[in-house]
């Protein structure tokens, strides 16, 4: 593997906390053992070692160095992650970057001195001066959008619920989506349609993951696409599997279809795009699709708690809104007015209200322009590498079974695989005991999952290997 200057000149961290009574195994130390006698009390073994290292990191808010954008140590040391851990499963709850912390502390000690004056004055007053704005700008901006086109929401979850949940299907009208969905989109169908009196159906896109082509697939979606069907929901990378479908490319069939349609039976294209979206070098507003949703707080970096949707203004249009919002003066000038709101509905209309952490929402900026400061081009290509290195070193293993596509085209940030002999949820624990963060994939049939990002080296990627392999 190459590696940079900057990652030989960085140390290998250290073996300090590792608990030495633990048994070896392949060179591998495991404490499987001692983590289910805790099991009975609740409390994980890894979880009290992570408990100190964290409230040590609290203390150190501000690096102590100027941030060098080029520079990937600059990057990494604009985040407070433990050490002494390789952290490999950023993409879950993202760690905020400096500017970031910085901003929501400044909103919230603005709160905290004085809660209604600043609130009224950045939600409630003028126009130009709420900050929501400012917010959806940013995004905008990212998606290479206009700020109209932008609704905030809390998660992806979120975004796809009011999607769906607001589409008002006609009875018969169905949505065609895939078996490789998560829960959160085959459930926000699954609800939407109960209530509209339409219907849901699922298709797989591919039987081996690792051999996935984007043109059956696309050949798929097509085949199933129905007279009735309204809607077709997809993920952009599915993080099952570490699959990355095509939007553009499905989006520009799915028009071709829709060529011979009425408008009000055009097929809409619903994307779940959270783990693509600042993973991947694309324009989100140039892909096609007519809905796209994505959390803030996983791959762009943003507070806990935001996200967004994205949709042009024909197809907000479409949407009866859910839950009543606080970002649009028309419908509560008609509230006031005690009648309907005039005019098709915007995204300011969807955006739920109810007084958010605006602290988190507003602070979604800084994550953008941390972004933008790096340069998306940069960041798509330095988590290819990564993980094109965790995906070469896993296929030249004969024990391991490989789940995601050695194509950086047709994968992102994600690496699924199995360890023969192994249970899924067994890796993972034998990972964090030898200072690797891994997961496992929250589906039927889980997988062990590894995920890079900008702030990990090629060192971490060494320690993951070594377990691995260990594990033979």
């Amino acid at each position: 593997m190459n590696r940079s200057k900057n990652d030989r000149d960085t140390p290998l961290p250290s073996s300090s906390g590792i608990a030495q009574s633990a048994p070896h195994l392949g060179g591998v130390i495991v404490s499987l053992s001692r983590r289910k006698i805790l099991a009975g009390s609740g409390i994980a073994a890894s979880s009290l070692a992570l408990g100190s290292v964290g409230n040590a990191a609290a203390h150190s808010a501000v690096p102590s160095q100027p941030f060098v954008p080029h520079d990937w140590k600059s990057v990494r040391a604009q985040f407070l992650l433990a050490p002494e851990y390789a952290h490999l499963s950023n993409f879950f709850f993202a760690s905020n970057p400096a500017p970031v912390r910085q901003a929501i502390a400044k909103y919230r000690k603005a709160f905290d001195e004085n809660p209604y004056s600043f609130l009224d004055d950045n939600m409630f007053q003028r126009d130009e001066d709420m900050l929501w704005r400012t917010v959806c700008a940013a995004a905008a901006e990212y998606v290479g959008g206009q700020p109209h086109e932008i609704a905030l929401t809390s998660s992806t979850t979120m975004g796809l619920a009011l999607i769906y949940n607001g589409l008002r299907l006609k009875p018969g009208q169905e949505v065609l989506t895939t078996t490789h969905e998560f829960y959160p989109h085959h459930e926000s169908i699954r609800l939407a349609v109960e209530k509209w009196g339409g219907s849901m159906r699922k298709i797989p896109l591919y039987e081996s993951s690792v051999n996935f082509s984007a043109d059956r697939a696309i050949a798929r979606i097509c085949a199933a696409i129905r007279p009735n069907t309204r809607v077709v929901g997809v993920t952009w990378v599915h993080s099952g599997t570490g699959v990355r479908l095509p939007i553009a490319e499905i989006a520009a069939a799915i028009k071709k279809l829709n060529r011979h349609r009425d408008e009000a039976d055009r097929i809409l294209l619903v994307v779940d795009g959270v783990h693509g979206f600042g993973v991947v070098d694309e324009d989100v507003a140039k892909m096609g699709c007519d809905f796209f949703s994505a959390g803030t707080h996983k791959w762009i970096l943003g507070p806990h708690g935001t996200g967004i949707v994205w949709a042009k203004a024909e197809n907000w249009a479409l949407i009866q809104p859910t839950i009543p919002s606080l970002m649009a003066r028309e419908t509560t000038d008609a509230w006031r007015q005690d009648r309907p709101p005039a005019g098709p509905t915007q995204a300011a209309w969807v955006s739920p209200g109810g007084f958010f952490a605006y602290e988190h929402q507003w602070a979604t900026v800084e994550a953008f322009r941390f972004h933008r400061r790096i340069g998306r081009g940069r960041i798509q290509d330095r988590i290819a590498e990564l993980n094109g290195q965790i995906k070469e070193g896993l296929a030249r293993m004969k024990h391991v079974t490989l789940h995601t596509p050695l194509d950086a085209e047709r994968s992102a940030g994600f690496v699924c695989f199995d360890v023969r002999g192994y249970k899924p949820q067994d890796v993972v624990r034998i990972f964090r005991d030898n200072r690797v963060i891994a997961s496992s994939t929250p589906y039927a049939v889980p997988h062990v999952r590894l995920s890079a990002g900008i702030v990990n080296f090629p060192r971490d990627v060494h320690m993951a290997l070594r377990v691995v392999r260990s594990l033979a």
